[in-house]
């Protein structure tokens, strides 16, 4: 047995989230009905983390164990070939039995997209969030710099988070200015459930005064989802990086 180490992409416009849900189309469901079939017989997938439903991956990173004599450097080209139009593997790599896509992760990077045109674009509807309403950029970028180290983002993660622990580092929070499209890019040892679209729906509410920049400090120290903005919706949203220690 052999373990394959995969990056791969998709549009998660039709799916319903990364992981395996009942009677929802998800990716890694799909990714696994791929391998069983190659396989012959059932292939559990590891994921370095969840997306949602709509949500998409530029940098999705998997893992699987094989026992098929491919060579590494087919495997691309075998899985694009069977894989559904919205799933593409842009690498293979074999790596040690002690790889784990999940717990090896030192850290991720996500970029939310947000179109600014005054009217709706139909073909960015899936991929970007439209916001046309006047923001402050500035505001913006001075709230986004208080979020930068190690906080408790209580308040930044929906009330359904499972993990006790809410404590996370950002190393980079950034606003990139592109055409009529704004980028949000937030870089971190990890992320909580909805953490970087309710940052996102916060930053929007200061681009347009309803809280300050400075309020954002308030907002980490009380650890209460209630005093934060409203969830930006998944489509705007991708998983872009996820960075191990080679």
């Amino acid at each position: 047995m052999k373990r394959l180490k995969c990056t791969i992409s998709y549009d998660g416009t039709n799916f319903h989230g990364y992981q395996i849900q009942p009677n929802q189309r998800s990716v890694q469901e799909t990714l696994e009905a791929t391998l069983t079939h190659m396989h012959k017989k059932p292939v559990l997938v590891v994921g370095s983390g969840r997306t949602d439903a709509k949500v998409h991956a530029v940098g999705q990173v998997i893992h699987f164990d094989t026992s098929l004599n491919i060579p590494v450097l087919k495997w691309e080209k075998a899985l694009n070939a069977l894989l559904p139009t919205d799933i593409v593997v842009q690498r293979v790599e074999e790596v040690s039995n002690e790889f784990h896509a999940r717990f090896d992760v030192i850290k991720k990077e996500y970029r939310y997209k947000v179109s600014r045109t005054p009217g709706r674009d139909v073909f960015k509807r899936h991929y970007s969030y439209h916001y046309p309403y006047p923001l402050d950029l500035l505001k913006i970028q001075e709230a986004m710099n208080l979020l930068i180290g190690t906080h408790d983002f209580t308040s930044f993660c929906s009330a359904k988070t499972e993990v006790k622990d809410k404590i996370r580092t950002l190393y980079h929070v950034e606003l990139i200015e592109k055409d009529d499209e704004l980028i949000f890019r937030f870089v971190g040892n990890g992320f909580l459930y909805n953490m970087v679209r309710i940052l996102v729906g916060t930053l929007l509410e200061v681009g347009q005064g309803k809280t300050q920049p400075q309020e954002i400090q308030t907002i980490l120290e009380k650890q209460d989802r209630t005093l934060s903005g409203k969830t930006a919706p998944g489509h705007g949203l991708y998983l872009w990086k996820v960075s191990y220690d080679n």
